[in-house]
């Protein structure tokens, strides 16, 4: 089934439908929160949270969107909400180098030639826009206009946000991260 249909299936009170896709986006969701967050249990619940107001504002889904764009906007400001109400907007992110090495994130995620922990380790230490432009440009793999409508940033900020993250990636990796600068 489609997102379509299954977004009309819910709207019809049909609870399974929307179970079906938060299977299909929890895992997605999940991993923009942790690496935006930092810390499993906040990703959770910023994650649960976004499904429970994606639900109770599925009346107000506009079928001319994506599913997926309409979510990722939910979730980034949740994410966005969450660092805020915890003044977490500098970098408090883990530093503990054994909880990064037993994070799991798919490999898709991964830009190449960079290990899981060394990217968690150089992503905290980010601006959270920057890293929030350079998650959704590589890990979700986004174009700038979905972006934009996503983020409410302009093309152009975010196309700098994802080079300047890029560039300090790239420091803080020695030169490892190889994601196009644009």
């Amino acid at each position: 089934m489609t997102d379509a249909e299954l977004v009309v299936r819910t709207r019809a009170g049909d609870g399974e439908a929307f179970g079906l896709l938060v299977s299909r986006y929890h895992d997605a969701c999940w991993r923009f929160a942790y690496h935006m967050l930092g810390e499993r249990a906040d990703a959770e619940d910023v994650v649960q949270d976004t499904f429970l107001r994606a639900y109770l504002a599925i009346g107000r889904y506009d079928e001319r969107d994506q599913f997926r764009g309409w979510l990722f906007r939910i979730l980034t400001n949740q994410c966005r909400n969450f660092l805020t109400s915890r003044g977490r907007r500098t970098r408090r992110f883990i530093q503990d180098d054994a909880a990064i090495d037993s994070a799991t994130a798919p490999a898709s995620t991964t830009p190449v030639g960079v290990e899981d922990a060394a990217l968690l380790r150089a992503l905290a230490q980010l601006d959270p826009l920057q890293r929030e432009a350079l998650l959704l440009k590589y890990a979700e793999g986004l174009e700038y206009g979905e972006m934009s409508a996503m983020t409410g940033a302009g093309e152009s900020a975010l196309k700098m946000r994802v080079k300047r993250g890029s560039e300090r990636l790239r420091a803080l990796l020695g030169g490892e991260f190889e994601g196009p600068a644009s």
